[in-house]
């Protein structure tokens, strides 16, 4: 099987972009040896504790650039990108994707980096691969916000028409023009610029290096006998007894994910504990266009839940297996 690497010169000098890079070698699907990539930052005294950010489709670390240096003033943030995305290598074998690789390179770091009471930060497939962690490997989670995401079980009808609609544009477009895609479900593109669009497409310079960002939409369960379908059915399951704090933060006008938002209120019951909190006059994208506001957001409710922790519970369990 083949593995594509980035060259490190597509990522010089992107704009808002200047993290130290950060490696962790891992094992593919086919005992493959695998560079992903993370962002970790810190306070200068060294003590904060760890947000983790997952990007989603197809997208990588670069969409928390303008979440990460606020969040770093008091939290350590780390930033992976899924392997086939980012600075990560890229497996070029479509087939060779799936939502195990995901969550087996998340379960990786996390054990690496010894992290506990994360607060984890989700978006688009960054929440299918982060969420199924947390309900199966919720001892290192402390925390969860949760932006446009969903967990598809294979049932059509809970599929929005943006969603569908994207799924047979990338069918028929296997060389996905990435910082294009980004572009267009831009809602507020006051700050958008070609530098930002070349920033998105840098670490697929080839068309075989796409080959996780066209197969990942295609890997979303249309039917609830897929394996896939049924990891998600027991990562609500487990979520429906979910006890930590949680926070659905969420882009109603998102075409293709907005409308999950009262979904995931309903599925956690952490989530009713938090302020219903929207982002108007914003697309899919929500770190891109919200960044400053949604590390804003996430430091209010890490206030607020330490509030809670030291006057109701100071020991919230886990959520039981």
């Amino acid at each position: 099987m083949s593995v594509y690497r980035t060259p490190d010169e597509r990522f010089d000098h992107l704009s808002g972009y200047d993290f130290e890079p950060h490696y962790l070698h891992i094992e593919g699907p086919n005992g493959e040896d695998l560079r992903t990539h993370y962002v970790d930052t810190d306070p200068s005294d060294g003590t904060g504790r760890p947000v983790v950010c997952l990007h989603g489709e197809p997208t990588w670390s670069y969409m928390y650039r303008n979440v990460i240096p606020p969040l770093t003033e008091s939290h350590r943030v780390i930033a992976p990108d899924f392997v086939g995305f980012g600075k990560s290598d890229k497996l070029t074998d479509r087939e060779a994707y799936s939502l195990d690789l995901g969550i087996s390179q998340l379960h990786a770091l996390m054990e690496a980096l010894d992290l506990a009471g994360v607060t984890l930060v989700v978006h688009d497939w960054g929440g299918l691969i982060g969420l199924a962690y947390a309900a199966h490997y919720p001892e290192r989670i402390g925390q969860l916000v949760i932006l446009n995401t969903f967990l598809p079980v294979g049932d059509e009808s809970e599929m929005s028409r943006g969603f569908l609609a994207w799924r047979r544009f990338v069918e028929r477009t296997p060389d996905l023009p990435v910082g294009t895609v980004v572009e267009r479900a831009i809602q507020d593109n006051t700050a958008w610029n070609e530098d930002i669009k070349a920033a998105y497409d840098a670490p697929f310079p080839t068309s075989d290096s796409k080959a996780g960002a066209a197969v990942w939409p295609l890997l979303v369960p249309t039917t609830p006998d897929s394996a896939f379908a049924q990891t998600m059915q027991r990562t609500r399951e487990r979520l429906s007894r979910w006890t930590k704090p949680s926070f659905v933060l969420f882009a109603p006008d998102d075409p293709i994910l907005g409308g999950a938002h009262e979904f995931f209120r309903a599925l956690l019951p952490t989530a009713n504990n938090q302020p219903e909190v929207f982002l108007p006059d914003t697309g899919h994208f929500v770190p891109e266009e919200r960044g400053a506001d949604v590390a804003e957001h996430i430091l209010d409710f890490l206030d607020r839940a330490e509030a809670g922790d030291q006057t109701k519970n100071p020991s919230i369990p886990g959520s039981p297996e």
